[in-house]
């Protein structure tokens, strides 16, 4: 279809016959039932309205001269001309690495992007256009990124950043793509944005205000007030005490599907041919196996996310002598294949708490909602729209392994990772001797694993003076773990925790 009309005077009869031909051409391939997505320069296809309306604003704003493939409209976002894709890539990947490696805006100024396949397309494009004719190293959405970028650096206002704007389109050859103003910029980038939630939390970590505490003012275990205190002990009402950052990983889900090779990536695992006798990803693995065997219905989905949870804390402003710690919470989806998992950009952020202590084992209170999300992902999330394939399905995900070091597994696990009986496979069977001089605990008895007829076992004076003929002990029985569990009383704050965690100690360890 001609479409040189877009460039034409808003007065002239071309662009009258060819604001007629694009609205036929758009109700015939109507998505709805009445309303159609408005491409003019200030709606850019983020609103829809009646045919009428339509005829309107791209007669009195102007049709966005950007929209060139109309896949809103009815052409295929896949017809999106291959000659000006000039970023290179690794892999199917890298051409929009930038975005997550670049990027570093305030989420407030953009709204979540919804759901809608199509708008993903179009910011997808962005991501192939050049910033101007023949211009091999920028594309549109990458040279914004990075002057957004410059923006929030060096806290640039929104007018210094539309006449910097206009400058740069000045100054680059014609037929540029770079936004006129701060609201263009905004409309482009829009598509970028991801929600997240502020929660406010108990300074001594008893509780989220969430739920049934959301409109608390102070804690029901400690009662300690939500609110953060000023000169002279006076509370400032409406500033909380202590802030907890939630990266929702639903929608960052939805986002990776929306992404053709993101999403033909994530059933690699179903497709690669399996090696008997090596293990080179974690579909290899007997846990993966053991699930797929225990819930079939999940495994005969391989667009079903296999996800590890990773959390450590660190001090950001590596200074001993400051008292400040930040442990991020991490999720990392295993279907990839080996070269892209451990990316960064394929590395969720999902929790970010900080504080001048750390949460220890109370970090379960933080992820509460995490595991909520978690919990909706293992029943299934309707509606996500998979680009590979072209159609819509339901998509389910399973935690099944924690990456963290020893004193972390014991935070999120809250199993004993100190003491007497420290060791989680051998629990009451944990060799274990305090020294009398250093007063620490050691474990010994590794000697248990050697065969039977190994030296070091009858050796004495190189260990503990001790010859050592026992065998190895067998891993806690899984139903014994179910006992256990099923003592776990539900509880809320610091103090009952401490309590129940001492008792249960106390009883079987």
């Amino acid at each position: 279809m001609d479409k040189s009309w877009m460039h034409s005077d808003r007065r002239s009869k071309a662009y009258e016959f060819g604001v007629e031909a694009f609205l036929n051409f758009a109700v015939e391939n109507l998505l709805t039932t009445t309303h159609i997505r408005c491409p003019c320069v200030k709606c850019v296809n983020l609103k829809l309205f009646g045919v009428g309306i339509i005829r309107d604003h791209v007669y009195f704003n102007g049709i966005d001269q950007s929209y060139k493939n109309w896949t809103f409209h009815g052409e295929p976002w896949e017809a999106t001309t291959n000659a000006s894709r000039n970023v290179e890539e690794d892999d199917g990947h890298s051409r929009y690495s930038f975005v997550s490696e670049e990027i570093d805006m305030d989420d407030n100024d953009f709204g979540d992007f919804g759901s809608d396949p199509y708008e993903f397309a179009n910011v997808i494009g962005d991501g192939d256009q050049p910033v101007y004719p023949g211009c091999r190293k920028y594309t549109k959405l990458s040279a914004l990124v990075k002057l957004y970028n410059l923006k929030a650096k060096h806290g640039m206002s929104d007018v210094c950043f539309t006449e910097l704007l206009i400058l740069q389109g000045d100054l680059l050859p014609e037929g540029n793509t770079i936004p006129t103003s701060m609201y263009e910029a905004k409309k482009t980038l829009c598509a970028l944005g991801l929600s997240y939630e502020k929660m406010h939390a108990c300074p001594n970590d008893c509780i989220l205000y969430r739920k049934e505490y959301e409109d608390s003012t102070n804690c029901p275990t400690c009662g300690i007030s939500r609110w953060k205190e000023g000169k002279d002990s006076i509370l400032k009402e409406g500033v909380p005490a202590k802030v907890v950052w939630y990266f929702p990983p639903i929608p960052r889900f939805k986002r990776m599907f929306q992404s053709h090779e993101t999403a033909k990536s994530l059933t690699w695992h179903a497709a690669r041919k399996s090696i008997d006798g090596q293990m080179s990803h974690p579909a290899d693995f007997p846990s993966w196996k053991l699930l797929d065997d225990k819930w079939p219905e999940f495994g005969n989905e391989p667009r079903n996310l296999r996800l590890a949870l990773s959390s450590d804390g660190f001090n950001p402003h590596s200074s001993l002598s400051s008292r400040y710690s930040c442990w991020p919470v991490i999720l990392v989806t295993h279907n990839l294949p080996p070269w892209l998992c451990m990316k960064r950009k394929f590395m969720m952020l999902t929790l970010l708490i900080s504080g001048p202590k750390q949460p220890g084992n109370d970090i379960d209170v933080y992820l509460e909602p995490l595991i909520d999300d978690l919990k909706s992902l293992w029943v299934g999330i309707r509606g996500v729209y998979d680009a590979h394939n072209g159609e819509y399905f339901t998509l389910r995900a399973a935690l099944m392994w924690t990456i963290n070091d020893f004193p972390a597994y014991g935070n999120l696990s809250g199993c004993v990772v100190k003491g007497y009986k420290a060791c989680p496979i051998c629990g009451d069977d944990t060799p274990s001797h305090r020294l009398k001089n250093g007063h620490k605990i050691c474990y010994i008895g590794h000697r248990k694993w050697l065969p039977i007829n190994h030296l070091y076992r009858r050796q004495r004076a190189a260990f503990n003076g001790k010859p050592e003929y026992g065998i190895p002990p067998e891993p806690l029985p899984e139903k014994k773990c179910c006992i256990w569990l099923k003592m776990v009383t539900e509880f809320v704050g610091r103090r009952n925790q401490y309590s129940l965690i001492s008792s249960i100690g106390n009883t079987f360890l």
